[in-house]
C-alpha cells in the first residue's frame, strides 16, 4: 500500500537552498573583488557592496580570510572550466605566460591573490596558509611532471633539475605579477617568454 503522506524535503531542501544562497553571494563577491581588490576591506564593507547583511556573510564564510580564499578558489574553478586542458607540449613558462595574459583583465583578483599569499606567511594553519601551500604544492607537482616530459622529447634542457625548474617558473610568474601590480609597465609576458627561451632545448636551437 502506498503511503499517502507526502515526504517532506525538510533538511535536504534547506541544505540545497543554503548551498544556492552561498553560491549567489560568492558570485557577487567575485564581481566586487574583481573590481576593487582586497585593499582595506572588511566583511561588513563587502556585505554592503554585495547587498547582504553582515550576519549572512559571516554565516556562510565565517571570516574575511575564509571569504577571500573561497572567492579565489571559485575564480580558479571557473578559469579551469572555461579553458581546455593545456596540451602536453606547452612549456611551463608558456603556461604561466598565458595565465598572465588572462590576469591582466582582472587586476582586482590578482591583488586579492597577492593578499592571500602575504597573509599565509603570517599564521601557519590559517585558511590562507592552507590555500597557498596546497596551491604551490599542486603547481610544483604539475609543472615538474611537465618539465620531465618535455626534457624527454628534447623540448626543454635536460641538464636542469625538473623540480627546481618548476619552482623557478612559479617564482618568476608570481614575482613578475607583483611587479606588474606595482608598475604596469613591467612586461610580465615578455619576461616569461625570455625565461622560456632560456630553458628551451632542441626546439629553439
Amino acid at each position: 500500500m502506498t503511503d499517502p503522506t507526502p515526504r517532506s524535503s525538510g533538511p535536504r531542501g534547506s541544505y540545497a537552498k543554503g548551498i544556492a544562497r552561498r553560491q549567489e553571494i560568492l558570485d557577487k563577491s567575485i564581481e566586487v573583488f574583481a573590481r576593487r581588490g582586497a585593499k582595506k576591506t572588511s566583511l561588513r564593507a563587502i556585505a554592503q557592496e554585495v547587498g547582504v547583511t553582515h550576519a549572512a556573510l559571516t554565516h556562510y564564510f565565517g571570516s574575511l580570510e575564509d571569504l577571500l580564499v573561497a572567492v579565489y578558489r571559485e575564480h580558479e574553478r571557473r578559469s579551469d572550466s572555461e579553458h581546455p586542458e593545456t596540451p602536453a607540449d606547452v612549456s611551463p613558462a608558456l603556461m604561466m605566460r598565458v595565465s598572465a595574459e588572462e590576469n591582466r583583465s582582472i587586476p582586482g583578483l590578482i591583488q586579492l591573490y597577492s593578499t592571500l599569499v602575504a597573509t599565509a606567511l603570517e599564521e601557519e594553519g590559517s585558511p590562507a596558509h592552507e590555500f597557498a601551500t596546497q596551491r604551490f604544492g599542486r603547481l610544483r607537482i604539475e609543472l615538474t611532471d611537465r618539465v620531465r616530459l618535455l626534457q624527454s622529447t628534447g623540448q626543454l634542457r635536460d641538464d636542469l633539475d625538473p623540480a627546481l625548474v618548476a619552482a623557478l617558473v612559479i617564482a618568476a610568474s608570481d614575482g613578475l605579477q607583483t611587479q606588474w601590480l606595482l608598475e604596469p609597465s613591467v612586461d610580465h609576458e615578455a619576461a616569461l617568454e625570455m625565461l622560456d627561451n632560456l630553458l628551451a632545448g632542441d626546439r629553439r636551437r
